[in-house]
């Protein structure tokens, strides 16, 4: 199908459109709900894969379950299957020759294909030298251990590798200590802090949010596929208060709010969006007081990532008490619970799971059989994926499938 331009006069304004096809790569059928970025704006195929934009020098187009791609003109688009499967790398983890090279061989023998890399760390801390005065300002900017960043994406890309930048939003001190009108504070009115002795920043501070935006931004230019919202969330905790109300309409507003601006301002750069969700939330028909419900999340990003780590549900689930037993059932039903109240495609989640030594039951290692168990209730769900976590960066091919 050739670029097709309809001119549509309105008044004494000429405007020219393109339209098109998106197709999946693999099968040839067309891909209904395929998202195409023209200009500043978003629009969705219909259920036969087309589309009618304005005219835009540049389309992105992109859909879950699929990859991304640019086209310099309408007609037939198309899009391969991706279903990433990812390891989980610190800024000093994907700097680490070793460890960066272990990761790598395991991309290369077995099903990983995707790094999630950290971005904005859980300390406020920027790895790579941003264009933002009060980065700078505030110290975040002390430890720049990315030198070049698009290039090092571009060599992971290079490698066929899926790349997925995880930004800590509303854990953040170095801000906080910068502008403590941005800070959650105490019902005594003092800045609160965490058992880690961290700050956060308060969600409801529309002001504090076009920091953590921009950041992510850059980094979207570097040349990620994926930005991907850690900490997104008010902290679990009681005896706090915010700048509006501490209800739940007002909390998920605030959450909700930040996701769909982040969305905007990181729609020219057509990468996908995601957010980390706390395990919990799954199972609870409320926000569990940080702001977080699936069923309100889950228009403002193309994928959620619940934690569903067995070692984080410290009271277990319906039927199983002890999460380190039922590893597979821990997956598996939360995944089923999440989808029941947001609807939608089970390919619109990508679960978090295990790979680190239990801390809360029986301090078993989780080997071969615990992984294993996790990434089959992943895929019997039918997820868009997985994420190992293991904060040392220690993986191995346990429980992983050969190539």
């Amino acid at each position: 199908m050739k670029k097709l331009l309809s001119l549509i006069l309105f008044g004494t304004f000429l405007f020219a459109k393109m339209s098109g096809t998106v197709y999946d790569n693999t099968t040839k059928k067309p891909i209904q709900n395929a998202i195409v970025i023209s200009g500043n704006n978003e629009y969705k195929t219909d259920e036969n894969g087309t589309f009618s934009v304005p005219n835009s020098s540049i389309l992105g187009v992109r859909a879950i379950g699929y990859d991304r791609k640019f086209y310099i003109s309408g007609g037939k688009m198309y899009l391969n299957p991706l279903i990433p499967k990812a390891l989980y790398l610190s800024s000093f983890g994907a700097t680490n020759g070793q460890i960066m090279s272990n990761a790598k061989e395991l991309i290369k023998n077995t099903q990983i294909n995707s790094l999630v890399i950290d971005i904005k760390m859980d300390r406020g801390q920027v790895a790579f030298k941003v264009n933002n005065e009060i980065a700078n300002k505030i110290g975040a900017q002390d430890i720049i251990l990315f030198k070049d960043l698009p290039s090092f994406v571009k060599k992971l890309k290079d490698e066929g590798i899926y790349t997925i930048a995880r930004i800590v939003t509303f854990k953040d001190t170095p801000l906080v200590k910068a502008y403590p009108q941005w800070g959650v504070k105490t019902t005594e009115g003092g800045l609160y802090k965490d058992k880690e002795g961290l700050y956060w920043i308060d969600a409801s501070v529309r002001a504090s949010w076009d920091y953590t935006t921009s950041i992510a931004v850059e980094a979207a230019k570097s040349g990620f596929d994926e930005i991907q919202f850690d900490y997104v969330r008010f902290p679990d905790r009681k005896g706090i208060k915010f700048s509006v109300e501490n209800t739940e309409d007002q909390r998920v507003k605030a959450i909700g709010g930040f996701l769909e601006n982040a969305r905007k301002k990181l729609t020219p750069y057509n990468v996908f969006i995601s957010a980390d969700i706390f395990g919990y939330v799954s199972w609870n028909s409320g926000d569990l007081e940080i702001g977080q419900r699936v069923d309100k999340l889950s228009s403002y990003v193309d994928y959620m990532c619940p934690m569903l780590y067995p070692s984080g549900f410290h009271m277990g689930i319906p039927g199983y008490r002890n999460p380190v037993d039922a590893n597979y059932e821990i997956i598996k039903l939360s995944l089923d619970k999440a989808l029941e109240k947001s609807k939608g495609s089970a390919l619109s989640y990508r679960p978090w799971l295990q790979a680190f030594r239990d801390y809360a039951f029986n301090r078993r290692i989780y080997g071969a059989k615990e992984i294993g168990e996790q990434i089959k209730a992943s895929e019997d769900f039918g997820s868009a994926g997985w994420i190992l976590w293991n904060p040392r960066n220690v993986y191995s091919e346990a429980g992983l499938s050969k190539k």
